[in-house]
């Protein structure tokens, strides 16, 4: 009978620090620090000098997907704390200006198609917000906190039960950097 190994290797950039508690994986670098627990994977995962190895024995085949989507997961996570992560949205509007509040846990749009209640957007982790003109720039170390902050605020703008060919009010990703 012969062992099957499914493995990804990830190697650690100088700069950044990685450290394994058990499924725990920790990186560091300039931008901050993120952690993520792998535990609920199933995979080994061992870290020697300056590579990160994920590999699992006779897998089945989720185990053998999951091994590289822990592998990209990681490799996000030390981009992350080196380079950072940008999503760039636009204010779109056509009759009615709204306009947008920063506030400590959430983003509140005011005005929006001419409504009196205002339409909020959580703001998830460690992430940085700025207004520029009619773009909303969403910065952070850690990409899934990012994304999900960008993605709460264009569903907060969705339009519903109009035609939206002529109602193209919104705020839009446009940009993934």
């Amino acid at each position: 009978m012969t062992v099957q190994i499914v493995e990804q290797t990830v190697t650690v950039p100088e700069g950044v620090n990685l450290t394994l508690d058990g499924h725990k994986v920790a990186v560091t670098g300039t931008n901050g620090a993120i952690e993520y627990d792998f535990g609920h994977a199933g995979m080994n995962i061992n870290y020697h000098e300056t590579s990160l190895r994920i590999w699992v024995e006779n897998p089945r085949r989720k185990q053998a997907a999951l091994v590289k989507t822990i592998a990209s997961h990681v490799i996000n996570m030390i981009k992350g704390v080196t380079e950072g992560f940008t999503y760039r949205l636009k204010i779109v509007f056509i009759h009615f200006p709204m306009t947008i509040n920063v506030q400590r846990d959430k983003v509140v749009i005011n005005n929006f198609v001419g409504e009196q209640a205002p339409r909020v957007a959580k703001i998830r982790g460690k992430v940085e917000i700025k207004q520029e003109g009619d773009d909303i720039i969403v910065t952070g170390a850690d990409i899934n906190h990012v994304a999900q902050t960008a993605a709460n605020i264009q569903e907060s703008t969705k339009i519903k039960n109009k035609d939206l060919r002529k109602f193209l009010d919104g705020i839009y990703v446009y940009k993934k950097e």
